[in-house]
């Protein structure tokens, strides 16, 4: 079996060895499900059916980003609970993908419930001389770590000189990325040695996926986006951490884009799940996504939807 592997930057020979360990970055929890979150859902899901189908037992996880400023930001506007609202759209996801005939996870975990687990991983950085306090925020020292750039192919340097002149002044550089972010008024937060506070967005994909999946594992997937900074930043933190390699495959999919320009929630040009079931089956949907090659873009169109339904 051979993939492409980010990492390596070429196709190699996945052997697998006893149990097939999956990590794939979720979704923030703060409105419905779209086709973007669909995509690797779905690609996921073939991948998982096939190797266990070829006998494999594959142990599968997609975590929730249940702590985010987005979901901050609605709290605050809708004055109601952050985890309630996070909660709510969790459960709809699950239910959306279900729809799509995706089969579910082993484990969902949430960042809510992991905040121990986050709290240790960074402490355990600091002790190695990773990681820093500054008035109460908690930073990676990206110098600390040599490889830093391996998997996108960024070089530390032409970051540092490309960085906003607006520097984080308790930052020692300016490429360094938060582990724990000191509380704001409002904000949902939990008792820290830093004080109160919240987890950065990359320590929880670590922490989780060091739980459930072990210090190494065979695929980690996301999307093309999350290669930099998220997925760079698991890497320098997990391996700093542990001093193991910390993922054997990167997998990364394509985007959806509506008129070539990335389909988000933020930038409110997306279709939602129940958009496309309200006029198309699940199979339809699947092997509309499933017909462009899962690294390449695509540019979602009704006429192109319509064309899979009459394959």
């Amino acid at each position: 079996m051979l993939i492409y592997n980010t990492l390596s930057r070429k196709k190699e020979e996945f052997v697998p060895k006893n149990t097939v360990k999956i990590y794939v970055c979720g979704v923030t929890p703060y409105d419905e499900a779209h086709l973007g979150h669909a995509r690797p859902s779905i690609i996921w899901d073939v991948i998982r059916r096939y190797l266990e189908y070829t006998g494999h037992k594959v142990k599968m996880v997609q975590n929730f980003t249940d702590v985010d400023d987005k979901i901050i930001a609605r709290s605050l506007k809708e004055n109601r609970p952050a985890l309630e609202i996070s909660r709510y759209y969790s459960e709809r996801y699950l239910n959306s993908m279900d729809m799509l005939g995706v089969k579910r996870c082993d484990y969902y975990p949430k960042v809510s419930e992991y905040i121990d687990e986050i709290i240790k991983m960074v402490e355990g950085l600091i002790e190695k001389g990773h990681a820093y306090e500054a008035n109460g925020d908690v930073y990676f020292s990206v110098e600390s770590f040599s490889e830093y750039g391996k998997l996108s192919g960024r070089n530390v340097e032409e970051l540092r000189a490309g960085a906003r002149i607006a520097v984080d002044e308790n930052k020692k550089d300016p490429t360094d990325f938060a582990l724990w972010k000191r509380a704001k008024e409002g904000e949902v937060s939990w008792d820290s040695p830093w004080g109160k506070g919240r987890p950065g967005w990359h320590i929880e994909c670590s922490a989780m996926s060091l739980d459930l999946l072990g210090e190494n594992f065979d695929f980690h997937g996301g999307g093309l986006d999350l290669i930099f900074p998220h997925h760079e930043n698991e890497i320098a933190q997990s391996e700093a951490f542990t001093g193991k390699e910390f993922v054997d495959f990167w997998v990364h999919n394509g985007l959806i884009t509506i008129n070539n320009e990335k389909m988000s929630k933020s930038l409110g040009n997306f279709v939602t799940v129940d958009d496309l079931l309200a006029k198309n089956n699940k199979e339809e949907i699947r092997f509309y996504i499933l017909s462009t090659h899962y690294r390449s873009p695509l540019n979602f169109t009704w006429d192109g939807l319509a064309d899979s339904a009459v394959l």
